[in-house]
């Protein structure tokens, strides 16, 4: 069933479906060795494209997911924010995770963590969702700053990741759990 892709306006961003127009600064983001330092590895074009393609599909059914992020100012493309059910079976499934990836120029300024509050906000209050989880690699201190900001908690439960090489750095995460309960309690503004 296709449903009608839901667009989010924040004060300076826009959450939206995909356009073809993103491909080339989203293939851009992804072949950036900065950007995805806590990836298995960078993405030429056609895996880049073949990601922004999963991310619209899933838009087009549910009608959400990881939505591109538009600056309204500017109309440019920073990167992509949103809600997704891992395909992994991890040990926290079955669950709903928030992601963000952003281009390395549009770092620093509070994008990703103005985003995510948007994509927070549509998983409890539109999806009624109980739990949102986010995990990243044990090192990433930059993504673990934004859970943090966006009052999510470590849960303290780390897990090696199924689908990552054993010998890699980046086989180890650390998961990061916001209850629907604790966000109302106190939503980060």
């Amino acid at each position: 069933m296709t449903r009608t892709p839901v667009t989010m306006p924040t004060k300076r961003l826009l959450l939206r479906p995909w356009r073809p127009a993103d491909r080339a600064p989203f293939a851009a983001l992804n072949a950036d060795p900065r950007v995805m330092e806590y990836f298995p590895t960078v993405l030429d074009r056609a895996d880049s494209d073949a990601l922004a393609d999963r991310c619209q599909r899933l838009i087009d059914t549910q009608g959400w997911g990881f939505w591109a992020v538009e600056h309204r100012q500017t109309g440019a493309f920073l990167g992509m924010t949103g809600l997704n059910v891992p395909s992994a079976e991890l040990p926290c499934s079955p669950c709903v995770e928030i992601g963000w990836r952003f281009a390395h120029p549009h770092w620093r300024q509070g994008f990703a963590t103005e985003a995510a509050l948007c994509a927070l906000n549509f998983g409890f209050e539109r999806l009624a969702l109980t739990e949102i989880v986010a995990f990243t690699a044990v090192g990433n201190q930059r993504s673990r700053a934004v859970m943090t900001r966006l009052g999510m908690h470590d849960a303290h439960e780390p897990f090696d990741h199924p689908a990552i090489a054993p010998d890699s750095p980046l086989r180890r995460l650390v998961l990061y759990r916001l209850s629907r309960t604790q966000w109302l309690a106190g939503t980060p503004s």
